[in-house]
Parts: C-alpha cells; structure tokens; sequence
C-alpha cells in the first residue's frame, strides 16, 4: 500500500510499514496483555493529539493479532513487525483479507482527499465483515481517524459496534473523541497515549532522518508538543517561518504589517499548500483562545470576550470558505487583518 494511501508527510513513514514505534510502551504491554488474556474488547478507543504513533500503534497490534491469532499462544509482548513476514508484506501492500483501513477517501475528480468518511466506506465495513476470514481468524478494521466520520458514517458505524461478528475487532482511532457521538465511545474501550516525551521524540526523528538546522532542534521540540507530525511541518513545510512571520506581524504595524501580511497570504496560498495552511490556521486557533485564557486569568474579561469571540468568527470564515471553496488568499488577508485590526 502507498503511502499516497495514507495521506503521509514529506519525510514521515507510513503507518502500515514503519516497524519501529517509541514512547508507547506502556499501551503496548497493554495491548498484548489483554489480548492474551483473552479477554480483550472487540473494540478499543485510541486516543491522543494528532502525530503521535496511533495509527502506528493500531498496525503494530493488528500485526500482531493476525500472525497470533490465538490469544492463549501469543507472546507477552508486541515486537517490531518483520516486513518479510507474510502478514506483514500483505498489511503494507493493502492485500490483508483480514485487515481493513478506513480512512477518508481520495475524490476521483479532484485528486484530494474528501473532508469525511463516508457512509461508502462503512459499508465496505460491512461487507468486509460478512465474507469468510481468509484464515478463519480475526477480521480488523481500522478507523482513522474516527473524528471524520460524518454523521451517517458514524452511525453505521454504531450499529457494526452494538452487535460486532464473532472475532471481530474495531481499533477506533480519535485525536478528539470528545467530538465522537457518546455511544460509540461507549462501546469502546479508551486506551489513551500521551505527547512523546522530548527522549521519545529525538528517537523517532533520528528514524525518520529528520534534519534540523543546528540550534533549532529545541525549539522545533517545543512547538512540535511532542507530536512528530507538527515535527514535520515545522521542519519540511516551512511552520517554523510561518510561525515567525506571524509573530512579526503581531509587532508591525502600517506598510511594514501590510508587506508581512501578503507575504504569510502568498505562501499559504500557494500550489500544494494546504499542510502548510492547515498548520498555520491550527496555531491561529491555539494563539487566539491562548490569549482569550491569559486574559481571563489575569482579570480582563473584555479581552478574553473579544478574542473568544474573534476565535468563533474566523472558525466561521475558514468553515464558509471551505465549503463554498473561495479565494484562500483573499480569506488569509482578511483573517488576518481582523486578528491585527
């Protein structure tokens, strides 16, 4: 399987084929301890911030699972795939009859991926469910992330969750299971991962071959938050300068805020842009309700009201010129110009 398939980072490796996971050993000790008990739920809610090695997590155990498919016989502990496996080469090739990756689907007429799973891809769920094991062993399906489950989606989803087939297994992946519906994480079990450690983070970087300039390394550890994900996009999509213009342009003011305006609006415009754009209107997010909860805590809830409200106003903007696909440059500038106004 590509990692076209997956969406993939510049520099990052798919999850389907990346053998080595770092920071997680606790849930992975978890993970096979459960299963061979055998007692293990037949679905199970990872959940942690974006770029932390669930879906990594998720094939690691899903690897696992298939090459033992009898609980009372694995090993006590999960260990690197070996990509000359047989089940591993058919995980990483897409060939698993046995494994199912639910993701959002690439629109054939655009080239991109769509904004949700749609109910298409559950249904691919269901008939996956139906057929015959290839083995006559465990059937896993892999939701990723279940964040972008559209309603219908995510309702058909439950109703495969409520009466699951015999040996069946769902690994439920969710940077924010707080915005899943309630009864599908009720029928989970939460596994939770945390940010990686600075430690942890050095080891999957020096995986990846990440080269960071000499002394940028600690601040790409700090704005990263522990997420190899913001990792890459500050060191591969040029985040880091976006972050510093931004910063600049909060200083400015007259022609000087005007020419750094239009410089952050044409790179975040331009061709093959949109990890860059999203990345930047993430930081926006976390910088305006940033300053909403400093103010608030230091007593100026007039401050704190005025940037709440200027964080619901530009999610809106951004939302109206997603779904009516307007001018990226044209909504930068006046995202923008209301945060300087």
């Amino acid at each position: 399987m590509s990692e076209e398939r997956y969406g993939v980072l510049d520099g990052a490796i798919a999850p389907a084929v990346n053998t080595r996971l770092f920071g997680h050993e606790a849930a992975e000790e978890f993970l096979a301890r459960t299963y061979r008990s055998g007692k293990g739920h037949h679905a199970i809610l990872i959940e942690g911030p974006q770029g932390i090695g669930k879906a990594t997590l998720a094939f690691r155990f899903a690897n696992h699972v298939l090459s033992h498919p009898d609980p009372q016989s694995a090993p006590e502990q999960i260990a690197d795939p070996d990509p000359g496996s047989a089940v591993s080469r058919q995980i990483a090739s897409g060939a698993s009859h046995n494994l199912l990756y639910l993701t959002r689907p690439v629109d054939e007429k655009t080239g991109k991926f769509k904004t949700a799973i749609t109910i298409d891809e559950v249904r691919r769920a269901g008939h996956f469910f139906s057929q015959t094991s290839g083995t006559g062993g465990w059937r896993i399906v892999i939701i990723d992330p279940a964040d972008d489950l559209n309603r219908n989606a995510a309702n058909a989803i439950l109703k495969i969750l409520e009466e699951p087939p015999k040996r069946a297994m769902f690994l439920v992946l969710s940077h924010a299971p707080g915005k899943l519906l309630p009864t599908i994480r009720s029928r989970c079990l939460p596994l939770r991962l945390s940010a990686l450690s600075d430690e942890a983070m050095r080891q999957a970087l020096g995986q990846l071959g990440l080269s960071i300039p000499r002394g940028q390394a600690e601040t790409v550890l700090s704005l990263s938050k522990g997420s190899v994900a913001q990792a890459l996009k500050l060191a591969n999509y040029g985040g880091a300068d976006l972050i510093e213009a931004f910063g600049k342009l909060l200083g400015e003011q007259g022609p000087a805020a005007r020419k750094t305006m239009y410089k952050l609006a044409d790179a975040l415009s331009a061709k093959d842009s949109d990890v860059a754009f999203g990345f930047f209107t993430e930081h926006l997010g976390e910088f305006l309700m940033d300053e909403a909860r400093s103010a608030a805590l230091a007593g100026n809830l007039a401050r704190a009201e005025h940037y709440s409200r200027l964080s619901a106003s530009i999610t809106e903007q951004l939302g109206i010129a997603a779904a009516y696909n307007l001018e990226r440059k044209q909504t930068i500038l006046d995202v923008l110009a209301s945060i300087t106004a």
